[in-house]
């Protein structure tokens, strides 16, 4: 416990520390956000923002795991989730800033990448750690046993939990702020863990320490991300956060409760989905905007009301969560 405060103190002042340094370069760079057209008009002034501000936090994780981490195979092995998302973002990001494409690589490009990496994740944790392929269901305590079907399902689920969570930053401080809560819950959910060793074969004081860092990091990164923001997070930091909470739901057996407890990550790509399918069927939009935080703010809402909604709703959901693992 002692040690995954001190890694939560570490994440929000190293995070912070960092950067310092980092902002000026992004900005001598002119790494700036591309703002989409057809998006709210109030966002065209944030054109030119700094992006790709995830690596600041990603940085800060290193060198906390790096002086704190035990490098136990379940560490590393949630590492590989967070960074290799992270990357595929950190390339979808270069896109956007080299060639000015406001979107990026294509979506089947994205989509080619995140299954590589869901795929390897579940394989790695299958290997390394006998994660096996039962599932947990709530109340019931009973472990579902998919067979072969858990790897399919599994990284469709965690590659729709990673887009949600890029689908998700879209306000200052959004993306940010629910993450923080999400990691502060799943780092209750591995201090919970740390009695039941026999879940998966996973060193989760290490796992703690994780969550912990990276719950702080996001606190820290709101210095710099918060309304107005001075940087964006970008696709890099956005998809590393997707990778980190998929890694945690995996190596905790919550993959259920994340339904819950990463709510906020749900609600914004069902939103995206339920758009597009029904603008393709019948020519007509369910929501103002997709995803759903731009819906609340065509509807009249200033963006730091809809911003600390959405964080209220990711404290309850968490809160649930946690209510639920502990039953």
């Amino acid at each position: 416990m002692q040690i995954s405060i001190i890694a939560f103190v570490a994440g929000m002042v190293l995070t912070v520390i960092v950067g310092k340094p980092v902002l000026p370069l992004l900005r001598r760079l002119k790494i700036g956000q591309t703002i989409r057209t057809d998006g709210p008009k109030s966002h065209l002034i944030k054109a030119g923002t700094p992006t790709m501000g995830g690596l600041i936090f990603v940085i800060a994780m290193l060198i906390i795991l790096l002086i704190l981490g035990n490098g136990s195979a379940s560490l590393w092995i949630w590492l590989f989730s967070f960074l290799a998302f992270g990357l595929i973002g950190f390339y979808d990001d270069i896109m956007k800033v080299v060639f000015h494409r406001s979107l990026g690589l294509t979506v089947k490009q994205k989509l080619a990448g995140q299954f590589a990496v869901a795929i390897i994740l579940l394989v790695a944790a299958q290997i390394f750690l006998g994660r096996g392929t039962t599932i947990i269901i709530p109340f019931v305590n009973y472990a579902w046993d998919l067979g072969w079907l858990y790897y399919p399902l599994m990284a469709t689920f965690f590659v729709g939990i990673v887009n949600g969570t890029n689908f998700t930053d879209g306000l200052d401080g959004l993306a940010a702020g629910v993450s923080a809560i999400v990691f502060v819950g799943y780092w209750l959910v591995m201090l919970v863990s740390v009695s039941f060793p026999t879940l998966v074969m996973a060193d989760y004081t290490d796992l703690a320490v994780a969550a912990a860092s990276l719950a702080g990091c996001c606190i820290g990164f709101l210095f710099y991300n918060q309304h107005p923001a001075k940087v964006f997070m970008g696709d890099t930091g956005s998809l590393a956060i997707g990778g980190a909470v998929v890694a945690f739901a995996l190596l905790s057996k919550t993959e259920i409760v994340l339904i819950i407890i990463g709510g906020v990550y749900l609600a914004e790509i069902l939103s995206v989905m339920i758009q597009v399918a029904s603008f393709k069927l019948w020519g007509k939009r369910i929501f103002l905007m997709s995803p759903l935080h731009h819906h609340f703010e065509l509807k009249g809402w200033p963006e730091v009301k809809v911003v600390r909604m959405f964080w209220l709703a990711s404290a309850v959901l968490t809160a649930l969560g946690l209510i639920i693992v502990s039953i």
